[in-house]
């Protein structure tokens, strides 16, 4: 069984990484470098990376210590490396429906890093960009999304958001917005929010005015009791 759900807003903002694009094999080989060199067990990092800002990850892991130079080698690690990002599904279809109306990006990546990864997996980059090197506080904090509503001059509460991972979606819901998970990362049970689809092949949009009527189709399986 499915069920159809529509909400209405002004503006889309979606978050990068695992919503609109699939950098997978690029994070996680960063950071298993990173976890090897000072004998961290990787799928822990891999679980609380995500969504969140890299060096908060490792002040999480190695508290009190010099990130510096490891955090600079990370970002040339992902900055040289973009075989495999691609888009995830729907997400291009999906982006260019949008054109012509208020959206942004607000990504854990820092902008250079956003760019390229934007342009690898051949979408179409926002005129609004909130990257975490322009913010204070990274999600779960909900300063990026608030920053992009600002921006694009739409309240937060007409904001719909898309995220893939729970410090996003506690980010956003902090900042007023709708959301919606992507089950592109993590499964329903890490998530825990009433609206999730598995990707933007179950996402429309039709634009009414000034107003954009968004319809998803959730399966049953996909709902969090």
């Amino acid at each position: 069984m499915e069920q159809r759900v529509t909400i209405w807003c002004k503006a889309i903002l979606f978050d990068m990484d695992g919503t609109l694009v699939d950098s997978t094999a690029v994070v996680e080989r960063g950071w298993a470098i990173w976890a090897a060199r000072h004998g961290l067990h990787l799928e822990s990092i891999l679980e609380f990376s995500h969504g969140r800002p890299g060096s908060a990850t490792m002040e999480h892991f190695r508290p009190g210590q010099d990130h510096a130079a490891d955090i600079a080698e990370l970002a040339v690690h992902e900055e040289t490396n973009v075989e495999g990002v691609i888009a995830i599904p729907g997400a291009t279809e999906f982006v260019k429906a949008v054109q012509g109306h208020p959206w942004a990006i607000v990504t854990s990546a820092w902008r250079r890093l956003a760019t390229i990864r934007v342009g690898a997996a051949g979408l179409p980059m926002p005129e609004v960009l909130v990257p975490v090197d322009e913010i204070s506080k990274g999600k779960p904090d909900p300063e990026g999304f608030l920053k992009a509503a600002e921006i694009l001059g739409v309240q937060p509460k007409d904001c719909l958001v898309f995220e893939d991972t729970r410090p996003g979606i506690d980010a956003a819901l902090r900042a007023g917005m709708q959301v919606v998970g992507l089950l592109t990362t993590v499964p329903a049970t890490q998530l825990q929010h009433e609206f999730l689809v598995q990707d933007f092949r179950s996402v429309s949009i039709v634009p009414q005015g000034d107003q954009l009527e968004v319809s998803l189709v959730i399966a049953d399986d996909h709902k969090v009791s």
